[in-house]
């Protein structure tokens, strides 16, 4: 640091996971007043072999201890309940898939965190996403980057965020790749340098998620149907089934009799559809078939990160977070809606998840699917 006049007080969401901690130990590395918040956000049945929550924090303190930075355990269960698992369960009863990793860091992460920081007296907060950061000085504006390791980028995630946020927000991993932050990590002696990555939302955990989500939402049986609008079987509810999905659906033994493996009767079924009027959830065989193929979409309640819809133009997009980036157009842009058209079909377009925009390592902002074709 080149003069203590850059010295900030940073407070850092410490997650109990490695990202995090290089995270901290690099800001304090670099002369910052480094402070850990651990994030409660979910308390229900926290006690169960599923949530780690209470042993993530206890590597989230032993982390803080080896930096030799103090922290702060803090609740926000009941803002994560209102403003995040509400939203969850509502879009899963309307059929939709949603992403609440995306509203989590907009609601909470970067909103009630962010607000519990700054009245600590933080002039930053940062966390171990793998994003980057960074003033355009022919805007005045924050753009949100790509993080530097193409395999662990997580702007998909981030890309809610706005102008207030990202000009309070470090993210020092962004500039790492995941082995060297392990590198570090191993070096530096931080008793969670080996501690596997966090898989799934925190509330949900490793559990079966069909018997999570049947905790909330009621099973409405109805028939399945394939492309010629047979029926092959009975789905437990329409809620429980998201589009492309392959595992679960009871129908994998329907072959044809005396059927030769690798003829199209031997295909793995996938769902294409879901139809709430009717209550049927309709399949088809074979990872390529049309039904899956989506060429335009529709997004609503979008959200730029400059503030402002970008012109329409051609861009690229990812309409979910583990894809290449897909070449498409934005044609239409009104209100909170816009819609793309892409060069080639994109796989499995999911109501209820996020198409997010991007203009080579800069992320646009994105909306949720509505609608495709």
């Amino acid at each position: 640091m080149s003069s203590a006049a850059h010295r900030q007080r940073v407070v850092v969401g410490l997650s109990g996971g490695v990202d995090s901690a290089v995270t901290a130990w690099l800001l304090k590395q670099q002369g910052h007043e480094v402070l850990g918040i651990f994030m409660k956000n979910w308390e229900d049945d926290d006690d169960s072999e599923y949530c780690s929550s209470n042993e993530d924090f206890v590597d989230a303190a032993a982390v803080a201890d080896v930096i030799g930075i103090e922290i702060e355990h803090v609740n926000f269960a009941a803002d994560y309940k209102d403003r995040v698992f509400a939203e969850f369960l509502r879009e899963y009863s309307s059929g939709r898939t949603p992403n609440p990793d995306i509203l989590c860091n907009a609601e909470i992460k970067f909103k009630a965190f962010l607000d519990h920081a700054m009245r600590l007296g933080a002039d930053k907060i940062a966390t171990g996403h793998y994003a980057r950061v960074r003033l355009n000085a022919g805007t005045g504006r924050h753009e949100l980057l790509k993080g530097l390791d193409p395999a662990k980028d997580q702007s998909y995630f981030l890309h809610r965020l706005n102008q207030a946020q990202l000009a309070n927000t470090l993210f020092p991993v962004g500039e790492l790749h995941k082995t060297e932050v392990r590198r570090i990590a191993l070096e530096i002696g931080l008793p969670n340098a080996k501690k596997k990555d966090s898989t799934g939302i925190c509330f949900i955990g490793e559990r079966p998620f069909r018997d999570f989500l049947n905790r909330y939402i009621a099973r409405e049986p109805g028939p399945i149907k394939n492309d010629k609008g047979q029926t092959i079987g009975e789905h437990v509810g329409l809620s429980f089934y998201t589009l492309g999905q392959r595992q679960g659906l009871g129908i994998g033994g329907l072959k044809a009799k005396g059927a030769q493996r690798g003829s199209g009767n031997h295909a793995p079924w996938f769902v294409a559809r879901k139809d709430l009027s009717n209550n049927t959830l309709w399949v088809v065989q074979g990872h390529d078939h049309p039904w899956l193929q989506s060429t335009r979409l529709s997004a609503d309640q979008a959200s730029w990160v400059a503030g402002t819809a970008p012109e329409p133009q051609a861009l690229a997009a990812k309409t979910r977070y583990r894809q290449a980036d897909a070449a498409c157009r934005l044609t239409q842009v009104a209100g909170d809606g816009f819609t793309l058209d892409f060069d080639q079909a994109q796989w499995a377009v999911t109501p209820g998840q996020s198409a997010v925009l991007y203009d080579g390592e800069v992320c646009l902002g994105g909306g949720v699917i509505a609608s495709h074709s």
